[in-house]
């Protein structure tokens, strides 16, 4: 049968709509997304108007002699791969929220081993790069809105498997949607394994994030952009890992938001051993620190709201969190590092029942092969997850000196109090290990 010259366009016009809607996202500008992944004429620029895609339909049409039946079967979109696909608004969806050196990688690795995880590692360091590049040490209230915007709507995005969202901010920006500078892909065991990855990952099946993330890059080659989208929506819960939101009430438009079924968890650590653990890490932004560590005076010109700003987010986020509102009902667990650290499998098990998880053994077994490390691995290692984890916990107490200590728990008094960590009032008192400055206070998830 024959179409008209009105039938045809028609045609084109309602194949292009079923396109937009099969890959549509939460975008403010939905137009430019279908040229970004390709519905668009070859050759013209990324972005492209309404009257661009009725072109490109009419010339899917022209000269051809098919019948309607067959183009509208050759006009049907068809999915990269052939992967089973969770329905979005009955999957999980998990966010760890955390500042930087809190333990935050190592709660991201109990997901990441579950094999029905999609994780990513923070995703969010691509748009603080693009955006403004020394945002993360920013008070500044505009430039955190700035930030916290485009943050929520690629967080959003990426719920949804959207992933072709991120390539707006990775540089340089990825051709054919194809890239070897995702951010940490190494820590993630779904981008570095099949089909995203057809080389062996290793003697008896581990993965290679156990060993080295650098490796995952060198042996698997650029990552499919698309064909990652596909495995995010075969897997059943995504978990996201980030310490680029301040506030739990940042989150709330995608927490209220019912297709999301978005849960967070809130990890905690006492300030004093993030402090700790900056110094140690960020040799160049924490050189004063480290001066004032060496000869026992505080430089005059020390920017000590590198530590206030840490409590102060905590304070305001951590205190929403436990009045309880509406919003968070089912929503929100808070956990410390240190509970983690000293009972790790009874911690684990908790977190996973809260999201309605059932604790994989592949799971069980990293926890125990990676909690019984040595201490002097992870002093070496910076990012490593592999550590004594109990040891770790309150190591902060043999590598601050007094001075330091008194002035961040001063400055820190209610959050302290608040988590329920110990302060020290002597320095025999802060060098006493066999006396833990963490009370035993048990935090149960808001239901």
């Amino acid at each position: 049968m024959q179409c008209s010259w009105k039938s045809m366009v028609l045609l084109a016009l309602a194949s292009i709509a079923i396109q937009y809607t099969a890959i549509r996202t939460f975008s403010t500008k939905p137009l430019s997304l279908l040229c970004s992944v390709g519905l668009a004429p070859t050759g013209h620029a990324v972005n492209c108007s309404l009257k661009d895609l009725t072109r490109l339909g009419q010339e899917t049409l022209q000269g051809s002699d098919q019948g309607c039946d067959d183009v509208i079967s050759h006009t049907m979109p068809s999915p990269s791969l052939s992967l089973p696909s969770h329905d979005a608004s009955k999957r999980t969806h998990i966010l760890i929220l955390a500042t930087t050196r809190s333990g935050s990688s190592f709660v991201g690795q109990l997901f990441n081993q579950h094999p029905e995880v999609f994780y990513l590692f923070e995703p969010l360091y691509h748009v603080q790069l693009a955006l403004l590049p020394r945002l993360a040490q920013s008070r500044n209230l505009a430039e955190r809105r700035v930030m916290l915007g485009a943050a929520r709507d690629l967080l959003r995005s990426l719920y949804h498997c959207h992933l072709n969202s991120l390539e707006s901010y990775i540089r340089p920006r990825p051709a054919n949607h194809s890239t070897d500078k995702l951010f940490r892909r190494g820590a993630s065991r779904s981008l570095c394994s099949p089909p995203l990855c057809e080389a062996p990952l290793g003697q008896e099946g581990q993965s290679l994030v156990l060993a080295d993330e650098g490796e995952c890059v060198k042996r698997c080659g650029p990552l499919n952009v698309s064909l990652a989208a596909d495995v995010c929506r075969a897997k059943r819960l995504v978990a996201i890992k980030t310490v680029r939101i301040p506030q739990i009430s940042d989150l709330r438009a995608l927490i209220e938001d019912p297709r999301l079924n978005l849960k967070v968890v809130q990890l905690v650590r006492d300030p004093r051993g993030i402090l700790a653990s900056r110094i140690e890490t960020f040799r160049d932004t924490y050189r004063l620190w480290r001066l004032w560590r060496a000869t026992g005076r505080r430089p005059h010109n020390l920017d000590l709201g590198q530590i206030n700003s840490v409590c102060e987010d905590f304070l305001r986020s951590v205190s929403t969190g436990l009045a309880r509102p509406a919003w968070l009902r089912g929503r929100y667990m808070l956990l410390r590092y240190e509970d983690l650290a000293r009972f790790p499998l009874q911690k684990t098990r908790q977190l996973y029942s809260f999201l309605g998880l059932v604790l994989d053994h592949s799971v069980e077994s990293w926890i125990i092969n990676n909690t019984r490390g040595s201490s002097d691995l992870s002093s070496r290692q910076k990012f490593t997850t592999v550590r004594d984890s109990a040891a770790n916990a309150e190591n902060w107490r043999v590598k601050l000196s007094f001075d330091m200590v008194v002035y961040t728990q001063t400055a820190c008094q209610p959050l302290l109090e608040l988590l329920g960590y110990k302060t020290v009032f002597h320095p025999r008192e802060l060098r006493n290990l066999s006396h833990s400055l963490v009370e035993d206070k048990m935090f149960l998830p808001f239901f």
